[in-house]
């Protein structure tokens, strides 16, 4: 009989493990089940803060989210991302200016 050491959890068994609990006595194979797991995983989930790819996340769950919604939800999220294009283009072009004034002027 070979005994080997006791194996550490694999990285993500420690929230699978919340999860199951959290869903116990529910249908896993119900889309809205599945669907509020979704929501558990994604309120759980850490990210790194001050990072560039912790700010990539968030656009990605920004751009999930905007997709999922329907009526006035969408609406307000394809304002926001107006509104910040937008305010990309301004600084842009005030930039633009900026730097053909200084360079002819």
């Amino acid at each position: 009989m070979v005994c080997s050491e006791p194996q550490p959890d694999q990285p993500g068994a420690e929230e699978r493990r919340r999860l199951h609990d959290e869903l116990i006595g529910l249908d896993r194979d119900d889309p809205e089940v599945q669907a509020f797991a979704e929501h558990l995983d994604r309120t759980h989930r850490q990210r790194p803060g001050f990072t560039v790819e912790g700010e990539l996340s968030g656009v990605r769950d920004f751009a999930e989210s905007a997709n999922r919604a329907q009526g006035p939800r969408w609406a307000a999220a394809v304002l926001v991302v107006a509104l910040i294009l937008l305010g990309v283009a301004v600084a842009l072009w005030e930039a633009a200016t900026s730097i053909l004034t200084t360079l002819l002027g």
